[in-house]
């Protein structure tokens, strides 16, 4: 199946789920959707080889990309390309995509709105926290991370890694399997050794015999004047 094939089902898939969850229609643009206004989603170029790969990037304000855009990357899963992009959107969609459409409604109905000072924050910003994603049998790493305040204890490890004083991405994958664990933490869709790191050093629950994962998003909106 030529690789296209899997780029073009994502982009078709992101722009149905986004067209329903707002209830007004994004269009496609080649690799592109577009919203109303200057909010569009891009899908650019794979950064894997893999083919159930891919990076759609969120685009605030299109006539201002380099600061504007929220960068992360989804796996998807199955036979087909329309199977491997939903699983991909999905994935996609219930972290990250909530976590932006957060931002752009302000009514808490996407995703949680975490202050400067809140215990499950990020010292010094405003947060929007989106979903839990739960891979194989996860349902007590979700719980663990629903109730962990995950982010705020590797806020420290995150403090000289983050690039800018606004929409800032920060990705958590991580989870186990029978004879090894992932912990990752990419920022802005960059993989951070030392915030890894320091998520690996949490006492989340391994899975001894079984699989489970878990991905999650925060967008760091902004600094807080106190944050400044």
């Amino acid at each position: 199946m030529p690789f296209e094939a899997y780029r073009h089902a994502f982009i078709a898939a992101a722009a149905a789920k986004l067209s329903e969850a707002t209830g007004s229609p994004w269009t496609l643009d080649g690799l592109t959707v577009r919203g109303n206004g200057t909010v569009a989603l891009v899908l650019a170029e794979n950064h894997t080889d893999a083919y159930n790969h891919f990076d759609p990037h969120f685009v605030l304000n299109v006539d201002r990309p380099e600061d504007t855009t929220v960068v992360d990357c989804t796996a998807g899963f199955g036979e087909t390309p329309e199977q491997v992009a939903k699983t991909a959107v999905d994935g996609w969609w219930s972290t990250t995509g909530t976590a932006v459409l957060e931002l752009l409604v302000q009514n808490g109905e996407f995703g949680t709105h975490l202050a400067d000072g809140d215990s499950a924050g990020v010292p010094g910003w405003h947060v929007i926290h989106g979903g839990i994603v739960g891979l194989f049998d996860a349902g007590e790493l979700q719980a663990w991370t629903a109730n962990g305040d995950v982010l705020a204890r590797i806020a420290p490890a995150l403090d000289g890694a983050i690039p800018r004083d606004h929409l800032v991405g920060v990705k958590l994958f991580f989870g186990s399997r029978k004879g090894g664990e992932t912990s990752e933490v990419r920022v802005n869709g960059v993989r951070n050794v030392e915030a890894s790191q320091a998520l690996a050093a949490l006492d989340w629950p391994r899975s001894a015999d079984g699989t489970a994962y878990c991905r999650t998003f925060a967008l760091l909106v902004g600094r807080t004047p106190s944050g400044e």
